[in-house]
């Protein structure tokens, strides 16, 4: 009985466009937009753009580094973890088994994480509903080894490393209920935010534990399956902080702040794939 081959829906985009890297798969770079998927790919040399009405347009090309050629991608996840656990889905039954996101957060310390930073989501709480139907709330969402050290490295080559903090991220479903204290249980959410900061939760996004739930899942199926083990499947996740504590739409902070989590993610790739190539 022949297997049935996985078609995306919300992708443009087929198993041999995901291919690359000796087996491995494409590195995929995870923005929630597609503008910040653009300014990744402007980055990559033989670029080829696969459309899609949905706006998850998948950015295709190839990084260069120390004379090696590392096949990568970039396309949006949206916002959200209903709408990441969908393109998520679908690139890993397309063949991609890196992930990382380049994102965006809010500081839950402000007083040590400014406007600015950079946050190295080594976990995250699942404070939404989508990884429930995956898992029991028990279960931690944490990030792959390899990539939250990958970009420790990558921050240091770069001169960064006074500018990121590596810790537990908060993912919400609501941005405005939950951390901008719309609605009327605004004094609810407050005190929960309270509660995280106070418990050290670096900051608070809306991605990263359907990413990391996901992942750790995949694994356990391809465990199943007697895959090799360079082939399982890592995320991480590099996040700017762009707000909090009144800082909101500062441009001449948030600017620079997503530039360098492009330029971190882009190195971050080179150094891991590196790695694995000598591997």
């Amino acid at each position: 009985m022949l297997k049935t081959i996985f078609k995306a829906h919300h992708l443009n985009a087929s198993h041999i466009d995901l291919a690359g890297n000796e087996g491995i798969g494409r590195y995929i770079f995870l923005p929630g937009s597609d503008g910040r998927a653009q300014a990744l790919a402007k980055h990559f040399e033989n670029v080829t753009i696969k459309h899609h009405e949905r706006g998850h347009h998948l950015y295709l090309g190839t990084l260069t580094h120390d004379g090696k050629t590392i096949d990568v991608a970039a396309t949006s996840s949206g916002m959200g973890c209903a709408s990441m656990e969908i393109i998520l889905h679908e690139l890993y039954n397309l063949g991609a088994k890196r992930f990382l996101r380049v994102g965006t957060a809010g500081t839950l310390q402000p007083s040590l994480i400014h406007v600015g930073s950079l946050i190295n989501a080594q976990a995250s709480v699942r404070d939404e509903g989508t990884t429930r139907d995956y898992a029991p709330i028990e279960l931690p969402a944490i990030a792959s080894l390899e990539f939250a050290t990958s970009i420790l490295v990558a921050a240091e080559k770069l001169n960064m490393g006074h500018h990121i903090h590596t810790g537990i991220v908060h993912c919400k479903s609501s941005l405005y209920a939950r951390e901008l204290a719309a609605g009327p249980r605004a004094n609810e959410n407050q005190a929960y935010l309270n509660i995280l900061a106070q418990s050290g939760v670096l900051g608070t996004e809306m991605e990263t534990a359907a990413l990391f739930i996901q992942t750790q899942l995949y694994n356990y199926q391809l465990m199943q399956q007697g895959d090799k083990p360079e082939h399982r499947v890592l995320a991480g996740a590099i996040l700017a902080v762009i707000g909090g504590m009144n800082e909101w739409d500062d441009a001449s902070k948030i600017d620079p702040a997503i530039s360098s989590s492009i330029e971190l993610a882009l190195e971050t790739v080179k150094i891991l794939a590196t790695q694995e190539q000598v591997s």
